[in-house]
């Protein structure tokens, strides 16, 4: 069974010390109109090759670009189709973050590249593979204002085939594995056939790519053995929602990859190595011949930048010895 280890999504884009302020910074600037757009696009550059530094640094075998580009989880997918515009702020589910909402005016569309860009420079500057993630079209229309569709049903089933486009295009661009977050499902379990047929709309557009279907914010416990129905190769689960997900693994197995959230990503307190390593060595035997993930429950943003780093050093320190017992 191969371990390795992963970010989920995000990573904080400013830290404590006076040059990890220059996002921020160079926001305030941009939104005031006092640098180009070219300009604030070299800042994220920059930051972008800092955030995958660190998390090399750290150690792990699977990185992504931090979502430094990106204002939110939900508009910014949402503001590059065609059917939408975007509102005001809206709490991002049980976090002290926030999104904007998307209000549906029309069919909704793909009409061209949104991430591609944005993988492919992180892809240029990182000396280990990096995942693209994107926020899957249940979570969008969930989150969303719907004037145009007559149920939800169609609303995520046109955002399966944009997004399923997208992922195209990243597969064309070198993505080999393409996280999709999904965290609305566990709020919401009686659509999860819904979200099948949405994940067969998406790989209707791509061949090759592995599909990591990532949860987080909620139990996915109830919902566990209807996970592993799902076409997809990876499950992403939030272990700091529940108290008896080990068990159910333990017991039914796995015959997807797993992405273990062990390590909880919006506290501070340091996991210990005697607490996790059990888990891994009651979950890692039972998953059949697909490599196991693992990596913090959620994205980082929620952190302070050092105490991300700190986490993601301590994740790669707890697989490794994981590795040394299992063999």
């Amino acid at each position: 069974m191969e371990l390795l280890t992963a970010n989920t999504g995000s990573y904080p884009r400013i830290g404590d010390k006076p040059e990890q302020q220059k996002h921020r910074q160079a926001y305030a600037r941009w939104e005031k109109g006092e640098i180009s757009d070219e300009e604030f696009m070299r800042v994220q550059d920059e930051v972008t090759k800092e955030v995958i530094q660190e998390q090399v640094r750290a150690g792990l075998d699977l990185v992504t670009d931090g979502q430094v580009r990106w204002y939110d989880p939900i508009s910014h997918i949402a503001r590059r189709l065609k059917g939408f515009e975007i509102d005001g702020l809206l709490r991002f589910f049980d976090t002290n973050f926030y999104f904007r909402q998307p209000v549906v005016e029309g069919e909704v569309r793909w009409i061209g590249p949104i991430l591609v860009e944005e993988f492919s420079f992180a892809k240029g500057v990182s000396p280990v593979p990096v995942k693209p993630v994107v926020t899957g079209p249940y979570t969008i229309a969930r989150s969303s204002i719907n004037r145009h569709y007559s149920d939800i049903e169609g609303l995520v089933l046109d955002l399966a085939n944009a997004i399923g486009r997208e992922i195209g295009e990243l597969e064309k661009v070198g993505a080999e594995i393409v996280q999709v977050d999904e965290p609305a499902i566990l709020k919401n379990p009686q659509d999860l056939e819904l979200l099948r047929n949405a994940i067969e709309e998406m790989r209707e557009h791509f061949k090759s790519a592995s599909l990591a279907l990532y949860t987080y914010f909620g139990d996915a416990a109830g919902i566990y053995e209807k996970l592993q129905e799902l076409p997809v190769d990876i499950i992403g689960l939030d272990f700091t929602y529940s108290g008896n997900l080990v068990d159910i693994i333990e017991e039914k197995g796995s015959s997807k990859g797993l992405g273990l959230g062990l390590i909880d990503g919006r506290n501070t307190r340091m996991e210990k190595e005697a607490e996790v390593l059990p888990t891994l060595e009651r979950i890692i035997p039972h998953v059949e011949g697909r490599p196991v993930y693992l990596n913090p429950s959620c994205g980082l943003e929620h952190l302070p930048r050092e105490t991300a780093f700190a986490k993601l050093k301590n994740l790669v320190a707890i697989a490794n010895k994981a590795r040394e017992v299992l063999g």
